[in-house]
């Protein structure tokens, strides 16, 4: 208030009174952040309207928290209970009642039948054993024509036709020759085995063995110079050595059968012919006791030092029975 304007007032009257109150005048402001908040800056997440009401709990809390389930009233247990009890025990009483029920049927049925009640369960095995005999008797007569079909054939076949001989033959024919060019008597046995791929086969005698591997190696014609397998087998009546070699030049295959007694088992070793013979010839030696003279390293190679007998043949008694 101005000077002139306090001179103006009757006299009495304060001019403080006068004058209205600044707070009186102007209405209160509020703080601003209470009536707006400052704006989020970027990257910082804001709120969602109702998401204060609507806050889910953390892993395992329920909705709203603990707090806000606390505060919810709980529903009678009875109340919740009642409903689930009442229909289970409907259904177990009614699942009694159907097992009476076919108890009591069952029950009737084997009265009014009495003891003829057997005779179903009779009359339906019956079937299955006339099938048995059925299908057994139909397997029978199935062999039975096979077996006129091939008694047949054979008779009917012209006994003085010559066999068709193996495609093979030839080279079996010309090996024996060779061989018998070097030794007449050499060969005692010569055949193709038709059922294993038409090899050819010969059977030489030990003591000529050790040379005639060298002229099957070295033959301009043969040149056997790969020696894929050595096999002993037990015949019970003598022992033999099976070579089976090839040549990587021709690719034909030839397998020669070196014969021995059980008594002292020995055939000359080809090692120093074929260095793949070594641990052959070792194995045989070790399980079936065929000695290869000749041989650089003569010795057990699968059953240790001190081991008694020779496990592959078919006279071989082991000391431990449970070995």
């Amino acid at each position: 208030m101005s000077d002139e304007q306090k001179k103006d007032l009757p006299e009495g009257v304060n001019a403080s009174e006068s004058q209205p109150s600044e707070s009186a005048e102007q209405p209160t402001a509020k703080p601003v952040a209470a009536e707006a908040k400052a704006a989020p800056m970027s990257g910082e997440p804001t709120a969602v309207p109702g998401a204060d009401v609507a806050k889910a709990g953390g892993a395992g809390e329920p909705p709203g928290g603990y707090a806000e389930a606390q505060t919810k009233p709980e529903a009678p247990a009875g109340e919740a209970a009642a409903p689930v009890d009442a229909e289970r025990e409907a259904k177990l009483k009614a699942a009694a009642e159907a097992r009476a029920a076919r108890a009591a049927a069952r029950e009737a049925k084997a009265a009014s039948t009495g003891e003829a009640g057997d005779a179903p369960a009779a009359e339906a095995a019956a079937p299955s054993d006339a099938d048995k005999e059925a299908k057994a008797k139909a397997a029978a007569e199935a062999r039975a024509a096979r077996a006129s079909a091939r008694a047949a054939k054979t008779e009917g076949a012209d006994p003085d036709a010559p066999k068709v001989p193996s495609p093979n033959q030839p080279l079996l024919d010309r090996l024996v020759a060779i061989l018998k060019e070097f030794n007449a008597d050499a060969v005692e046995e010569s055949f193709v085995n038709e059922k294993g791929g038409h090899v050819p086969y010969v059977v030489l005698k030990a003591d000529q063995w050790f040379e005639a591997a060298v002229l099957l190696r070295d033959h301009s014609e043969l040149r056997l110079n790969y020696l894929r397998n050595v096999s002993g087998i037990d015949m019970e009546t003598h022992m033999e050595v099976a070579y089976h070699l090839v040549s990587l030049e021709t690719k034909r295959d030839y397998v020669v059968k070196v014969r021995t007694n059980r008594e002292t088992p020995s055939v000359p070793s080809v090692t120093e012919v074929w260095p793949t013979a070594n641990w052959n010839e070792r194995e045989i030696y070790d399980l079936l006791g065929i000695a290869f003279p000749g041989h650089p390293d003569l010795r057990r190679i699968m059953m240790a030092d001190d081991w008694v007998g020779h496990p592959l043949r078919k006279d071989y008694e082991p000391l431990d029975p449970e070995v």
